[in-house]
Parts: structure tokens; C-alpha cells; sequence
């Protein structure tokens, strides 16, 4: 039996409290939030709150539009007390796992490291919750809004509380593996060494024809045996173990291994949940690693999230994850350049301007470069990378000619996404981008974008924010009142789109639009959160400034 060792010092308690000591994105003082109003109630189990949900509906009648305004009452709940948490990361001795657990143990233990700029203190930059604010009203004494930080606005995990672990298909311990991502600076790893030589990856799964052929050399930490019903059986018994051995009250697993290539979706294989576990039970080639993590996190009772491209959540899986109400989310960490892209389409597209073409080129020399080198895998990159600016697209039919019957999209800029396997630069990507517009009278506009970033810096965040929101999400819960019935509390609907301000290609409730518009997406996240105060949404009308 195979036992994962505890992250070192667990659940922060060497982390100095005193904001002079650590930096404000990994303090645990804050101002506590206390909404005074009946609609909101706080008991010691529960912050329970009333919340009006006001809609439009349109319908074109006789070529007029008719708007009827709706409203819904919704009672949402959200459990107080934060649990131990466990995250479990599927490619823990990857760039993207080593350098999240260094971060959390650097913070932990509140490490100082030496750079040419001088010295470095450990933070949480680039974590939407730990390092961004939200609005949260006005202050009446000075007229002057009041910014909180994301975190405190629920209760929520810190960071720096998370217990690692997971599983490679690399057997390198995690000090061994940070010195080959060749993320951090030497004098970080060398105070961390220490820390991280403790933490061996599980064994994993390795199946070639899902990831590149020049990964193989890496796998050297497998779970034996060709059976997938038998590596599934394995993967409930690792999370098991490892929520037992550590003492946790919840487990989140989230994939930051190897982009797969795209899984064929195959009637009577992996269309619905019965047909995808008869398909792991007899072994089918179309049933990818990733899939099969999903299905045993599903089984756990634990949310799993996809950091990567692939299709991870075929049809079956997500009826798999219906029938269990499991909260799963993804898909593909937006980190930089589609991050960007999301931003100025959207910027271009509601100031009038007509995007002909976008050109997108990056090029990085990481592990996950070299795997995307392959022409399977870049594939699953590219549908993810190229689908970002679809609904922005869609919503402007005065620039665009809509979709017409039998078509999948309506008139659409051209989009070219290019990914090279460049050793030299190591994790350091550098993305070049053209936006080719149209402008009034026939002009046109040439945008140019060149963004160098370090990858794995900027994913890291990421991964924490996905993981704490979908823990935090567990934990609410909802029920619809009105006048003729008051249904009984359930969890919110399996897949957690709230996520997908972090994510390129968004999962979405079956039959529901994908927002890709970066400031929908954290717009929906922020009001969500305010909603579960009890709190309208406060938009920028700004009435009081713009009356007498």
C-alpha cells in the first residue's frame, strides 16, 4: 500500500500573522463583512441570505421586441466553517505542481529569497481571490468606494492551509522535480529543498496514445497492470488514503498533466454515464486518463477540475457526475495570451470595430511545450486557444452576418493559432499577436501584441483559485421561494461555470451559452458571491453622480 507523505508542517502553522511580515495577498488578518439586513441572517453553522434574481425575457412580436422584466427569489446557504483541505494534483512533479507547492510552502514558512533586485518576499500574486478586490459599496463618511479582497468575502480556504499531494507518471521527488522545471530561483529552491524532498508523487497512469511519444522517457511511476477498471479502483483508494492519512474534511482533484489529445465521442461507449463504466470495466481504448481520474474523483464524492485542453468531460462523464451531484469544472488554465485576447476582442467589438483576422503565435520550451510539439495534442490546444472569441463575435450582428440554418458559426474573423517547442527558453513563453480589424470607411487597424511571461508563475494562481472556489461552492447551497411552493436546499448544478474566469474553454450546463467575455465572466463570479450576502449587484450607473 502506497502512502503519500503530508505536506511538511501542514495547515500554516508557522505563517506570521502580523500584515508587516508577510505580504497583503498571503495575510490572514482581514476586515470581517457583516450585512446588516433582514434578508441576510448569520448563525454559527450558516450565512443564509434572500436574494432577487431579475431577468428580461425578449421576444420579436409582429417585428417589435417585447421585453417583459422577470424576477425569482432564491434563499442561498453557505456553511461557515472552513474545512481541511487536501488538493490532489494529477501531474504533481510537473512545472505547474512543483512550483504551486513551492509557493504554498515558501508562504507557509514565510522564506525570503535574493534576486538581483534585491530581497524577494513570498506572495500570491496573480491569485484572482488572494490579490484582487471587489467593490463593495460605499463608505457614507467620505463618499469613497470600499474595495475587499475576493477571500474575504465568504469564508474560505488559505492558501498556505492546503495539504499536497497527487500522482506522476515520474518518480522524481518534488525537490528533484523543481530543479528540473527550472521555474524558480536557486536561492528559493535551496531553501525549499528540504521541504519538498519529503513529497513523492502516486504511481499514475500512462496510457501513449493520449499524450506525446516523447513523454515516455518520463514514465518511470506507473499503477501496474494493463486494466482500467482495476486503475480506477486504484485511483478511489489513493483519494481515500490519502483524505484518511491526512485528517482532511474535503479533496479537490485537479489535472495539470500533459495535454491529451482529443477522445473520439462513441455511441454506446462514452455517451452516457452507464455505457462510459462499462467501457472502463472492459478496458476501451477511448477512455482517456484523464477521463478516468474524473470518474473516480466523481465516485469520492470530489470535485475535479480540468487544467487542461482535451475533452476530458465526454457526455458520459458529465451524466456520471449528474447522477452523484459531484461538482466537476474546466476546461484549459487561461493564464496570458487568451487571456489577453478575450480582453481586446471584447474591448474591439463593443467599441464597433470589426476584427478580420487574429493571428496568434507562441513559442516556450517547458515540458508542456515539448508535449504539444506532437500534432494530436497541439490539436486539443488549438480548439481551446480558437473558440475564445466566439460569443463576442456572436453578439454584434450589426458587424457580423449571424449563422444561418445548417451552419455552425456565423461569419467570423479569421483565426490562426500557432504553438514551437523552443528548449532555449525554458518556461518563459513568449506569444506574439495580430489583430487585423476594419474600421470606418473601408480603413483598416493593425494591433500588435508581443507578451513574454513566465508559464508556470502564472498558472500556479490559477490552480489555487479553481480548487478553493470549487470547495467553496460545495459549501452553498440553494432553494427557490415563492408564493406557491419553497422547494428544500440542494447543491448548485454539477458543472461550476462560475470558474470560468480562469478558464479558456469554459464547461457549461448542457444547452446553456459559453461566455467567453473576460468581463462577464468576472462579473458573474462577483455577484454570485455578493448574492450569497444578500447583496444586489452594484454596477457603474452611479446614479448619485449623475443627479441633482
Amino acid at each position: 500500500m502506497v502512502h503519500q507523505t503530508p505536506t511538511p508542517l501542514r495547515s500554516g502553522i508557522t505563517t506570521p500573522t502580523a500584515e508587516t511580515d508577510v505580504h497583503p495577498t498571503a495575510t490572514r488578518t482581514y476586515t470581517p463583512i457583516v450585512v446588516e439586513s433582514e434578508r441576510t441572517v448569520y448563525t454559527d453553522d450558516y450565512i443564509t441570505s434572500t436574494f432577487d434574481y431579475h431577468g428580461q425575457t425578449v421576444s420579436n412580436e409582429g417585428g417589435v421586441f417585447k421585453v417583459r422584466p422577470t424576477k425569482k427569489t432564491f434563499e442561498f446557504r453557505t456553511t461557515r466553517k472552513v474545512p481541511r483541505m487536501g488538493l490532489m494534483m494529477v501531474g504533481l512533479g510537473g512545472n505547474n505542481g512543483t512550483t504551486l507547492t513551492a509557493t504554498i510552502l515558501a508562504n507557509r514558512h514565510n522564506i525570503t529569497w535574493r534576486t538581483k533586485e534585491g530581497l524577494q518576499k513570498p506572495n500570491y500574486i496573480g491569485s484572482v481571490l488572494r490579490a484582487s478586490t471587489l467593490r463593495l459599496g460605499v463608505d457614507p463618511a467620505t463618499g469613497s468606494d470600499v474595495h475587499v479582497p475576493l477571500s474575504s468575502v465568504l469564508p474560505t480556504v488559505h492558501p498556505n492551509d492546503l495539504v499536497i499531494g497527487g500522482w506522476d507518471i515520474s518518480s522524481l521527488s518534488l525537490d528533484e522535480a523543481m530543479g528540473r522545471a527550472q521555474v524558480l530561483p536557486y536561492d528559493l529552491q535551496r531553501q525549499l529543498a528540504p521541504l519538498m524532498a519529503p513529497i513523492k508523487p502516486l504511481p499514475s497512469i500512462y496510457y501513449p496514445d493520449f499524450i506525446a511519444a516523447n513523454q515516455e522517457e518520463r514514465a518511470d511511476n506507473l499503477i501496474p497492470g494493463e486494466s482500467k477498471q482495476a486503475h480506477l479502483e486504484t485511483l478511489r483508494k489513493d483519494i481515500r488514503d490519502f483524505k484518511q492519512a491526512n485528517a482532511l474534511d474535503s479533496v479537490v482533484v485537479f489535472w495539470t498533466a500533459n495535454t491529451e489529445r482529443y477522445s473520439e465521442i462513441i455511441p454506446g461507449v462514452n455517451d452516457t454515464a452507464a455505457n462510459l463504466l462499462k467501457a472502463i470495466e472492459t478496458g476501451h481504448d477511448e477512455v482517456s486518463p484523464s477521463t478516468l481520474f474524473a470518474v473516480a474523483s466523481i465516485l469520492e464524492g470530489c470535485p475535479f477540475i480540468n487544467g487542461a485542453p482535451q475533452n476530458t468531460f465526454v457526455p458520459g462523464c458529465i451524466e456520471l457526475a449528474e447522477q452523484h451531484k459531484s461538482f466537476i469544472g474546466g476546461d484549459d488554465l487561461k493564464s496570458g495570451q487568451t487571456k489577453v485576447k478575450s480582453v481586446l476582442t471584447e474591448f474591439l467589438v463593443n467599441a464597433g470595430i470589426k476584427p478580420l483576422s487574429i493571428a496568434s503565435y507562441n513559442h516556450l520550451g517547458n515540458n508542456d511545450g515539448r508535449n504539444l510539439s506532437a500534432e494530436k495534442q497541439f490539436r486539443s490546444k488549438e480548439i481551446s486557444k480558437s473558440s475564445v472569441v466566439d460569443d463576442m463575435v456572436g453578439a454584434n450582428h450589426l458587424l457580423y452576418k449571424p449563422k444561418s440554418e445548417g451552419e455552425a458559426k456565423g461569419e467570423h474573423p479569421n483565426h490562426l493559432v500557432v504553438i514551437k517547442y523552443m528548449p532555449a527558453v525554458g518556461d518563459s513563453k513568449r506569444a506574439i499577436d495580430e489583430y487585423y480589424s476594419e474600421i470606418c470607411m473601408g480603413g483598416r487597424s493593425v494591433i500588435n501584441i508581443f507578451n513574454e511571461c513566465e508559464d508556470s508563475l502564472l498558472a500556479s494562481p490559477l490552480i489555487l483559485d479553481l480548487s478553493i472556489l470549487a470547495e467553496l461552492l460545495t459549501r452553498v447551497s440553494y432553494r427557490e421561494v415563492s408564493k406557491e411552493k419553497t422547494t428544500e436546499h440542494e447543491p448548485l448544478y454539477t458543472v461550476l461555470s462560475l470558474l470560468s474566469y480562469m478558464l479558456k474553454a469554459p464547461l457549461v450546463k448542457p444547452g446553456t451559452e459559453v461566455v467567453n467575455a473576460l468581463g462577464r465572466q468576472r462579473n458573474a463570479l462577483e455577484l454570485f458571491l455578493k448574492a450569497c450576502l444578500g447583496l444586489e449587484g452594484q454596477g457603474d450607473l452611479l446614479l448619485e453622480s449623475r443627479i441633482w
